[in-house]
């Protein structure tokens, strides 16, 4: 089994823009992994608590991953937490060594994993 991690910050609490940030990050990680959806064991995503407007497993549901168990959550709220930041961990049966896996982190959630940066840029602030 392989695990592996990602995060993204969405532009507002608003269904479409949790759902398109979720579906670009799940796509990123179905890319840099070459990850086969029948070989998905499960997918957990938590949200920021300041994301409410929809769940980000309906990116996944969306995507065609109707076989796969999904879960949401929420973060806990701390001072000083990533706002509007979707977070998803997924297992999968895979026989690679966990040093091969390619943790996605995009746009603004790049600030919570930098030595995981990736080639996509941050949104600029309400963009």
């Amino acid at each position: 089994m392989l695990a592996l991690r990602g995060a993204t910050s969405v532009e507002s609490n608003d269904p479409q823009h949790i759902v398109r940030g979720t579906t670009e990050l799940l796509r990123e990680l179905v890319v840099r992994n070459a990850l086969d959806p029948a070989d998905l064991i499960s997918i957990w995503f938590t949200a920021s608590p300041d994301l409410t407007a929809d769940y980000p497993a309906r990116a996944a549901r969306e995507m065609g991953f109707t076989d796969v168990p999904l879960m949401c959550a929420s973060e806990i709220d701390v001072p000083h937490g990533s706002p509007r930041t979707v977070r998803v961990l997924i297992h999968t049966h895979s026989a690679r060594p966990r040093a091969a896996a390619s943790h996605v982190y995009l746009h603004g959630a790049v600030a919570l994993r930098p030595d995981l940066a990736t080639a996509v840029p941050s949104r600029p602030e309400g963009a």
